[in-house]
């Protein structure tokens, strides 16, 4: 590397991820002529007073969809919001012409969750991210081809 480069190493750094998305986006279009853009796909559900009780983020992109994070606030875990997320979720994906929707969890998270709703496991890293945990990734066909 040239000397007149300077490296940063640091924490998150929101205007960096922008910029490396907004530049990966644009190699990614460039390279897949005619598929649909990819785009960010959201749900909340917001209780009575407007407050985040859960929520669920990821994207779209041709004709994968990927979840990247889900929460539900403790109180209101096992009254269906999770449920009602993904269900959301994957119905708009189908609407933006996906297909197939990705996601991964730790063994100390949800997998369980994401079998039960048809989800099947393609491949775990035992140890990740500490030992005895293990970083599960999941697929589920959305529909027929």
């Amino acid at each position: 590397m040239k000397d007149h480069y300077k490296v940063l190493v640091g924490e998150g750094n929101a205007e960096l991820d922008q910029q490396l998305s907004d530049e990966l986006d644009k190699v990614n279009a460039a390279s897949t002529i005619g598929t649909p853009a990819a785009r960010e796909l959201t749900v909340q559900i917001l209780d009575k007073h407007g407050e985040l009780a859960a929520g669920m983020s990821g994207w779209t992109w041709g004709v994968a969809a990927g979840i990247a994070m889900t929460w539900v606030r403790e109180d209101v875990r096992k009254d269906g919001f999770g449920t009602k997320l993904l269900h959301d979720f994957e119905k708009e994906a189908i609407g933006r012409g996906c297909t197939h929707i990705f996601t991964t969890s730790f063994t100390f998270q949800a997998p369980g969750f994401y079998e039960r709703h048809g989800y099947q496991e393609l491949f775990r890293l035992e140890g990740l991210p500490t030992p005895g945990a293990a970083d599960i990734h999941f697929r589920k066909k959305l529909v027929d081809l």
